[in-house]
């Protein structure tokens, strides 16, 4: 019993030791930098877990088109939605001064797509009209927010669609989520707890295409790393301020095992550039931990 008693005390030892010299790394990373940065990574075979500022509500931006995703398939499980179906986009639905990789391909818009291609313009590609379409589609945030409720996911609030967090920098705080809670639910996902497992591989195929964010959780990993991820940009106000340059996401290592990393960098002062090298720097921090 003694022997078994030391194995677990120097098992646990070691993770200490490993928590402790990735948060000196990414100490040294946030630095000085004016910027609030929240940061959580959660192991999914051996349960590892760092954070920091991890429980802090932090605004998603575009990172909360995952949750809608869930929700919009979570339907479709239910055979109240199919992937085949046609939206219908109408003029008004394609909005000027909003990034809509959907609107610069069908500008003059009475266009019908199916639901699926609508999905991977509004995960992959983050597109903000086709993120309003579907939230209109599902009877709006609150549809989202109960869902989510619903599956045990705290600390994640849903207020705004894409068009009203255009119209005011309030709104943008007032979706949010914490970064513990980020990978939790990526977790949650990964083990078939929000969906069916087809429909799970189905987003989980969508994530992998992400093409948004390259210089974000992606860039310094090695190259055909499989990272299933969302992003979320603000972009900067008239003061120069970030509200949020997000990432969050699965990601595979070269022995088949898996961690969940959020990065959030919420009211920087900092440059985009210096930004996105801060949530890159981070993950490749986080990955080298996990490579040693």
């Amino acid at each position: 019993m003694k022997k078994i008693g030391l194995f677990f005390l120097l098992i646990s030892s070691l993770a200490v030791a490993q928590k402790s010299v990735l948060e000196q790394k990414i100490n040294s990373i946030t630095e000085g930098k004016k910027a609030t940065v929240g940061v959580s990574v959660l192991g999914f075979e051996n349960n590892f877990k760092y954070s920091k500022n991890g429980d802090q509500p932090l605004p998603t931006l575009s990172v909360f088109k995952f949750h809608i995703a869930c929700v919009v398939l979570d339907l479709v499980d239910k055979g109240k939605l199919s992937l085949d179906q046609k939206l219908f986009f109408k003029k008004e639905d394609m909005l000027e001064n909003t990034w809509s990789p959907i609107r610069e391909k069908y500008p003059d818009a009475n266009v019908s797509l199916p639901l699926s291609e609508v999905l991977d313009y509004t995960v992959a590609l983050s597109d903000n009209n086709g993120c309003d379409v579907l939230l209109r589609l599902i009877g709006g945030t609150q549809t989202v927010q109960k869902f989510m409720d619903s599956k045990g996911v705290k600390g994640f609030q849903i207020k705004h669609n894409e068009a009203e967090m255009h119209k005011s920098w309030k709104a943008l705080y007032e979706n949010y989520s914490t970064p513990n809670s980020a990978v939790q639910v990526l977790k949650k996902f990964y083990d078939g707890k929000l969906l069916s497992k087809k429909s799970t591989d189905y987003l989980m195929q969508i994530m992998l295409r992400t093409k948004t964010g390259t210089n974000k959780i992606v860039e310094q990993l090695p190259k055909n790393t499989p990272v299933a991820h969302k992003t979320g940009s603000s972009g900067k106000n008239d003061n120069g301020l970030t509200v949020a340059e997000n990432d969050m996401g699965i990601i595979t290592l070269p022995n088949g095992k898996h961690y969940a990393i959020a990065v959030f960098v919420n009211d920087s002062m900092e440059t985009d550039a210096v930004n996105c090298k801060m949530v890159s720097d981070i993950s490749k921090a986080v990955w080298d931990d996990f490579n040693k």
